[in-house]
């Protein structure tokens, strides 16, 4: 039986810096989260349906109300996109 070492543990600090630069994930945003991710967003339709594109690290980049932007703006700055559910 071959037993395989243990990998060390990320530190929150090392996991988060995981795709830095690199990686970035799209998902829609709810109106009500609009002013804490994005504070300088204009003054949004409450009922639009609302994309964002954040950075690996959960820095916002791009909000917007066509999903497609969010893939366009990732592919411009050559980031690969995940989508989260």
């Amino acid at each position: 039986m071959l037993i395989k070492e243990a990998t060390p543990n990320l530190t929150k600090t090392e996991l988060a810096h995981l795709g830095s630069g690199e990686v970035a994930y799209v998902r829609r945003i709810r109106y009500d989260e609009v002013t804490n991710c994005f504070p300088d967003a204009p003054e949004i339709d409450p009922r639009s349906d609302l994309w964002a594109l954040f950075a690996a690290d959960g820095t916002p980049i791009l909000l917007t109300d066509n999903r497609s932007s969010t893939f366009f703006k990732a592919a411009e700055d050559e980031l690969r996109t995940v989508s989260l559910h």
